[in-house]
């Protein structure tokens, strides 16, 4: 098992190597080699939670206080959930050695 600094200056040494000799790492069938993912950020999970939001913004139009405050509650963590996932896209943590 690797501490993290190893992790780190393996993952840097299999991107050099992909980068300067991409053919090897072809005939390698893949191997270990960690191939930086581009996510796209998590724009559906804040739609979702807008659309909740507004659900709860209903819900209390409509004096109906304990489905309101549940859909809030889940507006909430749903933005949460969002917020962290935007946070790990712009860090690059989605980016593992193995």
């Amino acid at each position: 098992m690797l501490n993290k600094e190893d992790s780190r200056r393996l993952a840097q040494l299999e991107r050099q190597l992909l980068r300067d000799d991409p053919d090897f790492c072809a005939r390698m069938g893949g191997g270990n080699f960690s191939v930086p993912t581009r996510r796209r950020p998590p724009l559906a999970l804040f739609l979702v939670a807008t659309v909740i939001a507004v659900g709860a913004a209903v819900l209390i139009a409509l004096g109906w206080w304990i489905p309101a405050t549940i859909a809030a509650l889940w507006s909430a963590f749903t933005l949460g959930a969002a917020a962290y996932r935007l946070r790990r896209h712009h860090s690059g943590a989605e980016i593992r050695p193995f």
